[in-house]
């Protein structure tokens, strides 16, 4: 059992502050929350919560982990004039040349990283062309040899021909069944998947009929990028005559379920579609400005927008930061509490997933917590939440992250030493580096 003592404690949507707030977690849940209710509790662990803001699980909506070795990288990269050639030159080789052990440490140094930075959970969005058997296993073994929470699936596609089309169908599946296999009656398990496809311009009608039936016999949904660039538009209605999400729809692949990513180049009728099946949609703020492929100023029209980086690390203060500044720089309609909001629906997402609540610091809720050494230099109150998140809260004010009821992160140090493992890491992107220059 831990203990909390005398916090600050806020919800991120509806905007919420409450202070001198005991927080008792036992086992992977919030067991009670209140004011001076820590004494009826023998703890384990008792952390001091005085001056300390504690906060609800942080999710990172959509992630590449995979591309965590690419930063600073030294390949052979061609000089890339639009969104097709960027993935063609750089991360369509990347994906090629990726094996088991560069994916490893991708796995975990992005999981290290994520959980420094509040994120406790992280959606994960894969590909590995030359390593698909398996690839979501290691995967999940970084996640887990963290402490990580995740959702993951990986990137099915035609691009690589008819083997790695069945490939990346046969893993999904199988990787569903193995998270279904391997959960426990009433323990709430670190580890959910989804049916992942890379976009709908790489998905023929045979590809997304194939991931409807695996939707269709997992219950789960699908994590696919929609329309980022304009040409998956114009690719849809050359080729099959719809907007995207009539494609998607006419395969039964939109549920409650379903996380489509970026959406900068959607139609009114493709949002009037995702709205109707209560589906996702994830804004990347920073990876659209990076690949300059447009803003989405009808953000505001989206039911469930929620927000990721792409790849892009897997910071949700600064993202959502670069999200807020980017719709005023737009003239965008969004508000400051639409921000809180975003953020917030990364755990409507786990909730839709895993069946347990998220989100929250209330009892009954999965104990995925975050506590900050936020000192505020104006009142903290539920009215200005956002203003202090936006303006002023940010990454380097983590201070301990618990998830599923563990301190994976105390007092800004993991319990075992990373170092080693930084090292191994770049041995690895080097090799990954070379591979690459093989690939043309």
């Amino acid at each position: 059992m831990i203990i909390l003592k005398n916090a600050t404690v806020i919800q991120f949507y509806p905007a919420h502050v409450i202070s001198g707030v005991d927080v008792v977690i036992e086992n992977e849940f919030i067991k009670a929350v209140g004011k001076n209710i820590a004494a009826k509790y023998k703890a384990d662990k008792i952390i001091d919560a005085s001056h300390k803001i504690v906060a609800p699980g942080i999710v990172c909506a959509h992630n590449h982990f995979y591309s965590a070795l690419a930063r600073g990288i030294l390949a052979d990269i061609q000089p890339s004039t639009d969104f097709i050639s960027i993935l063609k030159n750089l991360w369509w080789r990347l994906d090629r040349a990726l094996d088991e052990e560069s994916l490893y440490y991708s796995g975990i140094i992005g999981a290290l990283e994520a959980i420094k930075c509040g994120t406790t959970s992280v959606i994960d969005h894969h590909a590995s062309p030359s390593f698909i058997k398996g690839s979501l296993s290691i995967l999940q073994k970084s996640f887990e040899q963290v402490g990580l929470r995740g959702i993951l699936a990986y990137e099915i596609t035609d691009r690589n021909g008819a083997k790695g089309l069945h490939d990346g169908i046969e893993e999904s599946a199988q990787f569903i069944q193995k998270i279904q296999n391997e959960k426990v009656e009433g323990k709430l398990h670190l580890i959910e998947s989804a049916v992942g496809g890379h976009a709908p311009f790489t998905l023929d009608d045979k590809a997304l009929q194939l991931m409807a039936e695996v939707v269709s016999a997992t219950k789960s949904g699908i994590h696919l990028h929609v329309a980022e660039d304009e040409y998956d538009s114009s690719f849809s209605h050359h080729h099959y005559r719809k907007d995207i999400l009539e494609r998607l729809e006419e395969h039964s692949l939109l549920n409650s379920k379903s996380i489509l990513v970026h959406g900068v180049h959607l139609t009114n009728n493709d949002l009037e579609i995702l709205n109707r099946h209560d589906a996702f949609l994830v804004h990347n703020p920073r990876s659209n400005m990076n690949n300059s492929v447009g803003y989405m100023n009808r953000l505001h029209q989206v039911k469930n927008l929620g927000i990721g980086t792409d790849g892009i690390g897997a910071n949700m203060f600064e993202e959502t930061k670069f999200a807020f500044f980017k719709n005023q720089e737009a003239k965008g309609k969004l508000s400051y509490s639409d921000f809180m909001k975003i953020l917030q629906n990364g755990n409507e997402i786990l909730n839709r997933y895993f069946n347990y609540s998220f989100g929250k610091i209330e009892e009954g809720y999965a104990g995925d917590v975050v506590v900050l050494d936020y000192q505020a230099p104006t009142p903290l109150q539920s009215e200005n939440l956002a203003g202090h998140f936006l303006f002023g809260i940010s990454s380097r004010d983590v201070e301990t992250v618990i998830i599923n009821g563990k301190i994976v992160y105390e007092e800004r140090a993991f319990a075992f030493d990373t170092s080693g493992i930084y090292k191994e890491a770049q041995k690895a992107a080097k090799k990954l580096w070379s591979r690459m220059n093989a690939i043309r």
